[in-house]
């Protein structure tokens, strides 16, 4: 079982992530295009340091791209663990400022998703992204050069 494991466990968490951060990205990008959020979106929002500092179209246009980016790269295994790393930082400032006031129920707009996202990207930042992944055969070549 750990054999299979090494293929289907992180490619598992990597497409169900992809997938996830892909849609709301595209969310962000639909609702008005990469140039800032539509008026009010993320207006009010008491971001955590040093995001707080920014305007709140930077802190859109960084969350829609590392969203995007962060999926493409998760979904075919490049670069897993800094898009990883990228995503977890995306994930712990929604939580901190627009998630932990509401309770953990994610029909609240709780933590629980972010908690689970969370929990999800560790194995992927500590790991990587497992045998079935563009990672593998790069990391491989790289230690056999």
């Amino acid at each position: 079982m750990d054999r299979v494991g090494d293929y289907l466990a992180p490619l598992g968490l990597r497409l169900v992530l992809a997938y996830e951060f892909w849609e709301s990205g595209v969310m962000k990008f639909s609702a008005n295009g990469a140039w800032g959020p539509p008026p009010g979106w993320f207006a009010g929002i008491d971001y955590p340091f040093p995001f707080g500092l920014l305007p709140d179209a930077l802190n859109w246009v960084m969350v829609m791209w590392a969203e995007l980016v962060g999926a493409a790269l998760l979904l075919v295994g490049l670069a897993t663990r800094p898009a990883a790393l990228v995503l977890i930082i995306v994930d712990i400032v929604a939580w901190a400022s627009v998630h932990a006031g509401n309770g953990y129920n994610v029909c609240d707009n709780g933590w629980q998703l972010p908690l689970l996202f969370l929990v999800m990207l560790l194995p992927l930042a500590l790991r990587g992204s497992g045998k079935l992944s563009l990672d593998h055969p790069i990391g491989k070549r790289m230690k056999g050069a």
